[in-house]
């Protein structure tokens, strides 16, 4: 049986949100909880330093992107990860399974696993299920997960169900291959938007017996209203005495309905992409710091915040900071976006803990201003394709 590392400390209401605690090799951490994405061991224009001022707890990396540069080998020789990039806290590695899938004509499933031609010079790769696990276990990650199939938001029935059952059989492969390292190895759950193909990977996942599963395969470019009715097909075939982790989901409205649905770990590369557009988060919804109205605003960014960029810097800074496209703009945004969301989710907790968590939900989508729908998408879709786009907001506040 696996070892049990998260205990429910709270639930709110007859609800799904619940608080809870994980532990781990380097510490035990709250949930629920949002992991900035540092693919290549760093969150791009920040330090470690800086993700302990903001409270950061716990971050993500991504094994393949690590795995071509610069390589398993000279991270392990540093003592790990870790040590490598110098952060005390909990790591999540993923596999990279999505990233090698989203290579399109790049890559081929083979027999053993998955042949690819790399995105950064065009070698020839293949990694295993096997190979996964001992890379993710060299990197000295406190979770890692299973290596998947994530098929395109677009593919049809029949390639989703396909995906799905070499999901169950990599799965089985990488639980079989897994060392007693006392790292903890997650299963994926695939299946596409079809509820049916969700329950089935969902019940083949979960006979596995992992200590935590993750819902893969989402926030791919389909509209969100479809996107909660998968998961809320999902969570119900999921345990309850194990986390529950939403892979790539972490705008501030999807947190708090994701929350609600019970799911108690978000990653997503969001804030910081967005900072580095110029896009700041608000409780009003996101403000495009580039914009002419700003040119004399000396005021912060929010008027009660306690991030650094809003006890020290005025939005007349920022804004010509971007405009003149200096580097210390993409810092100081993207602390000010990390620090909306980790007091978004400490919020999130208090009030859960506090059984009045329907009420903050309620309350927060009715202020927080959504991007277009349409608009989303279209830089979504950018963003999977490795296209830089200018981040912007339809209101401005």
């Amino acid at each position: 049986m696996a070892r049990r590392i998260f205990k429910v400390s709270a639930k709110c209401g007859a609800g799904g949100a619940r608080n809870g605690r994980l532990a781990t090799l380097h510490g035990s951490v709250s949930t629920p909880i949002f992991l900035p994405v540092g693919s290549q061991a760093t969150v791009k224009s920040l330090d470690t330093d800086d993700l302990d001022e903001l409270g950061i707890k716990m971050i993500l990396c991504n094994a393949y992107h690590l795995y071509l540069r610069p390589g398993i080998e000279i991270i392990e020789g540093a003592g790990g990860l870790h040590r490598f990039m110098n952060w005390r806290g909990p790591i999540l590695t993923d596999s990279g399974g999505y990233q090698i899938f989203s290579l399109s004509s790049l890559r081929k499933i083979s027999g053993d696993g998955v042949i690819f031609r790399s995105h950064v010079d065009g070698s020839e790769h293949s990694i295993t299920p096997e190979s996964s696990m001992s890379m993710q276990e060299k990197l000295g990650a406190d979770i890692i997960m299973a290596l998947d199939v994530c098929p395109q938001s677009t593919a049809g029935r029949k390639e989703l169900s396909k995906a799905a059952a070499s999901t169950a059989e990599w799965a089985v492969r990488c639980r079989s291959a897994h060392r007693d390292t006392g790292q903890h190895l997650f299963g994926i759950i695939q299946g596409g938007t079809y509820p049916d193909l969700r329950r089935e990977s969902a019940e083949q996942i979960t006979g596995l017996d992992f200590p935590g599963y993750a819902i893969g395969g989402l926030s791919l470019g389909e509209p969100k209203a479809l996107m909660w009715d998968v998961v809320d097909a999902t969570v119900p075939y999921m345990p309850t005495d194990r986390p529950r982790y939403l892979m790539g989901v972490g705008s501030p409205e999807d947190i708090v309905e994701g929350i609600s649905r019970g799911i108690d770990i978000f990653d997503s590369a969001l804030p910081t992409r967005v900072a580095r557009n110029g896009a700041l988060y608000t409780r009003k919804g996101r403000v495009n710091i580039r914009r002419s109205a700003y040119r004399e605003d000396m005021g912060p960014v929010e008027e009660d915040c306690q991030c650094f960029t809003c006890r020290n810097y005025s939005v007349a800074y920022l804004h010509h900071l971007f405009r003149c496209e200096e580097l210390l703009a993409y810092r100081l945004a993207t602390i000010h976006n990390l620090h909306f969301m980790q007091k978004l989710i400490e919020q999130c907790r208090r009030t859960i803990g506090e059984d009045a968590f329907p009420e903050f939900k309620s309350n927060f989508l009715k202020i927080y201003k959504t991007t277009d729908e349409d608009r989303r998408i279209e830089q979504k879709s950018a963003a999977l394709r490795g296209k830089k786009t200018r981040i912007t907001t339809a209101p401005d506040f």
